[in-house]
């Protein structure tokens, strides 16, 4: 659809149902801030029906569709899944007291807009909201390599917002909770979260597998940096797979 590594594409331009299956393996925190960091294995792939330019999917814990317009514009709409927080995140017992987050669902749109139509440099913008709270997440991105298949590596890098209820969801701490964990009481405003940088990267082993990996930084405000919850300034993640495409 488009030649990004970042957005997967398994339909080989072709109309009708296409599938994506294989696995992953992140090395990622516990939860939101946390200090404690271990390897995880997860599905990879995807579902997806097309129908020229627009797709349809199934990816994980989201249901969505993404579109392209006029070439340089991608927009996309999602229902998606969070698993929330649960006090046993932390083998450590930093969360001891501060019991369990709920899962809910959230909605989110996305809109990238191409500078040129081989999509080199790409602003982008999305919005996540739900009722746990809305995050907001504005960057710039650009690809690099000479091929056109979404093979390669792309990088961006973003600024995030949110307001005061998507704030207190990872980092907040009520009457409650201080009580029964003994850490400070916390309550935070919204704005500024974080600026971050995101590297993608693609290639096609032959016709069917492919292999993909990432790396994430995002370094956290200093609000959220002094929440007893935050056990560090940042969040880090890599992640590295392959993918059968039938």
């Amino acid at each position: 659809m488009v030649p990004l590594p970042s957005v997967a594409d398994f339909t080989r331009g072709t109309d009708g149902w296409a599938l994506g299956l294989g696995l992953g393996v992140e090395y990622e925190p516990a939860y939101e801030g946390s200090d404690e960091f271990g390897f995880e294995v997860q599905p990879a792939g995807a579902v997806q029906w097309r129908r020229g330019d627009d797709v349809f999917y199934w990816a994980g814990e989201s249901l969505g569709w993404r579109g392209l317009r006029s070439n340089t514009w991608l927009i996309e709409a999602a229902v998606a899944y969070d698993e929330g927080r649960d006090e046993s995140d932390s083998d450590d017992g930093r969360l001891d007291g501060l019991g369990d987050a709920d899962e809910s669902l959230e909605f989110v749109l996305q809109a990238r807009r191409a500078f040129v139509a081989d999509w080199r440099y790409w602003l982008d913008g999305r919005l996540i909201t739900g009722e746990n709270g809305n995050l907001g997440i504005f960057g710039v991105g650009r690809r690099f390599g000479e091929q056109n298949d979404g093979t390669g590596s792309d990088f961006s890098v973003a600024v995030v917002f949110h307001d005061s209820e998507y704030a207190n969801k990872d980092f907040g701490i009520d009457a409650g909770q201080s009580a029964a964990s003994g850490l400070n009481e916390t309550d935070l405003s919204g704005g500024f979260r974080s600026i971050g940088a995101h590297y993608n990267y693609r290639n096609y082993i032959n016709e069917n597998w492919q292999v993909f990996g990432e790396v994430l930084y995002e370094r956290y405000s200093s609000e959220i940096e002094d929440s007893p919850i935050s056990r560090n300034n940042y969040e880090a993640e890599a992640g590295v797979g392959f993918i059968y495409v039938f």
